[in-house]
């Protein structure tokens, strides 16, 4: 089950698109550990896909395919690495809709710059089974657009500043007051 997004229409669909090739451009296009050779070639024309007609769900559904077999070997605290642990099942879903869900922000936050609104509104876009305390104070909150764009673009593919999105399941976006 993916997010839902309040504002998701063909104004904020070209400027995800827009956010996606500025950072395609500038080479700074998250692709994750977690992605096969082959996904992180294609994953970038998966995402604009999903971007032009599709959501999170969708994009999930692409991934799913393309993930590596396995995650990264994670560093012990005795310093050596562990044997790569199995690919999460839900790996594709955490990454799909993490990033589609930035882009989306990123837009919201134009859309509104455009519009001379100064703050976006966090909402819960997904229900989830254990919400996260600090999640749950961030739902209401109205945060400034151009610190939020800037904070996301600033940080792709890792925890922001402003924490939005609060970390992989979190299930909370934006949208326009």
């Amino acid at each position: 089950m993916g997010l839902t997004y309040r504002n998701l229409d063909e104004r904020t669909r070209t400027l995800m698109l827009a956010e996606i090739e500025k950072d395609a451009i500038a080479n700074t296009l998250f692709l994750s550990d977690n992605l096969s050779p082959q996904g992180r070639n294609s994953y970038p024309n998966l995402l604009r896909n999903a971007a032009r007609i599709g959501n999170d769900v969708t994009l999930a559904v692409e991934i799913k395919s393309r993930l590596n077999t396995h995650e990264k070997p994670r560093q012990l605290k005795s310093g050596g690495f562990s044997k790569p642990p199995v690919m999460r099942s839900n790996a594709h879903e955490m990454l799909a809709e993490g990033e589609f869900n930035r882009f989306y922000i990123r837009a919201i936050c134009l859309r509104a710059i455009q519009d001379g609104i100064a703050q976006v509104i966090v909402y819960r876009a997904k229900q989830v089974e254990h919400e996260r305390p600090e999640s749950v104070a961030k739902i209401g909150q109205a945060v400034s657009v151009q610190a939020l764009l800037d904070d996301l673009r600033a940080h792709p593919g890792v925890d922001t500043a402003l924490g939005l999105p609060p970390g992989p399941n979190s299930g909370l976006s934006v949208h326009l007051p």
